[in-house]
């Protein structure tokens, strides 16, 4: 039913208009802002993701990371100051001389203390992790899973190495940062509930400071694809795996692992736990920000922008001294109410005074249908003057929840992608 729910409220909302906005909105004094970057580009296009990416050719990528750094100067002519960044993809790390360039330039012209960036497998050696070390605080590994059949399913196993070489990877690569992050993936159709649990062992075994398990997420544009390579997703079996996953990563009386969010578990006893510790959903802590790159979606007031999936179109406008902007979404003041009340959720406590502060009501005024249901289900563990936290099953329910956003979130993406013609076209459609 919340599936069910969660799709039409993000259909409703998550729609794509036409835009002519040369650049983005100022700044508000006073605010904390994230800077999210994009490379579109992968040597492997993986059948489950929905991110803007491209195959990478080197003649494409290099200009591509020139006009990045272009579109960083204009948010600094805008005003913007930025106390962390966060490199997403694609493959970031694709042409790792390029990535250090644009991350040096960003520490270099704003107040950036920490970076986030996210990698391959592959690109764990040392002529890497030398380069990383320093620059990035926090590395995100695309794992997905241990086991080999499902890794040959993702076409991962070749380019990206068996589950054991993976796990030995992980396990030379965590010294160079404050937080490893290993990137999973659950409810895949293939996967049992032994190569789940064997997953999760190898996990612990990595000796990484930090774990997401994300359930996987069948949007209209990678759901035939999907079935075709990996097999059509089984929601019903879903809550059963996740809660396997956080009883073995966080359960019992002495866990090794603590929630960082719904689906983030960070190692105990390391800088990667407590309020410090950095996660995937960067918006639970930066609910504004500013995407640069082809395929950045920016959020910021009540405006979402989406920049265009074109990495010509993209070049040009940056050329041009415009930003890419194809499009954007004004979302109507009880939208960002849901949207506050959801991310400040799915990262374990809503801060009622602050929603009272920025929004003129209290959320049981604002939202009184979604309280109710989330009342009605045990969602609440504390329900104070001050705040909401979650049970087990409200982290459940938050996991639901945000598996539908970013649905429909990659629904956007899908209309984005929609205008791309010609070779890019091809490249993504064949």
């Amino acid at each position: 039913m919340l599936t069910a729910v969660v799709r039409q409220c993000t259909k409703s909302y998550l729609k794509l208009n036409p835009t002519d906005d040369a650049r983005v909105p100022a700044p508000k004094p006073g605010q904390k802002y994230m800077l999210y970057m994009h490379v579109p580009f992968c040597e492997r296009l993986c059948p489950y993701c929905s991110f803007n990416r491209f195959p990478f050719a080197e003649d494409r990528a290099r200009p591509y990371f020139a006009s990045m750094r272009k579109e960083m100067m204009m948010l600094k002519e805008l005003g913007y100051d930025f106390e962390s960044l966060y490199v997403g993809g694609g493959t970031p790390t694709i042409m790792i001389d390029e990535l250090c360039d644009t991350i040096d330039l960003a520490k270099e012209t704003f107040s950036i203390a920490e970076v986030s960036s996210e990698t391959n497998p592959n690109h764990l050696i040392p002529a890497y992790l030398d380069k990383l070390q320093g620059r990035v605080q926090r590395l995100s590994v695309g794992v997905q899973s241990f086991d080999d059949g499902l890794l040959k399913q993702m076409d991962r196993y070749d380019k990206y190495g068996s589950g054991a070489e993976i796990l030995e990877r992980i396990g030379e690569a965590s010294p160079y940062f404050t937080s490893l992050n290993v990137d999973m993936i659950f409810n895949f159709p293939a996967q049992t509930e032994d190569i789940l649990i064997n997953d999760i062992e190898r996990v612990v075994e990595s000796g990484t400071s930090q774990t997401t398990f994300y359930p996987l997420m069948a949007s209209p544009s990678v759901a035939r694809q999907l079935a075709r390579t990996v097999g059509r997703v089984d929601y019903t079996r879903e809550r059963t795996y996740y809660e396997i996953i956080s009883e073995l990563l966080a359960g019992g009386p002495d866990p090794l692992f603590e929630h960082g969010s719904a689906w983030t578990f960070n190692k105990r006893g390391t800088g990667a736990a407590g309020e410090d510790a950095m996660i995937d959903e960067y918006v639970v802590d930066y609910e504004e920000y500013p995407a640069i790159g082809s395929g950045g979606i920016t959020y910021l007031g009540d405006n979402l922008f989406v920049n265009t999936f074109s990495v010509n179109d993209y070049n040009a406008a940056i050329a041009a001294g415009r930003m890419s902007l194809m499009g954007k979404t004004t979302f109507s003041l009880r939208d960002r109410m849901r949207y506050r009340f959801m991310m400040q959720l799915f990262g374990l406590r809503l801060d009622k005074r602050q929603f009272e502060r920025d929004f003129g009501c209290t959320v049981e005024a604002g939202l009184p249908v979604e309280m109710a249901f989330m009342k009605a289900s045990g969602a609440f563990d504390r329900d104070t003057r001050d705040e909401l936290t979650l049970t087990p099953k409200g982290r459940y329910l938050m996991v639901v929840m945000m598996r539908q956003f970013f649905i429909g979130v990659n629904n956007l993406r899908d209309q984005a992608r929609a205008a791309l013609v010609g070779e890019e076209r091809e490249l993504i459609f064949g």
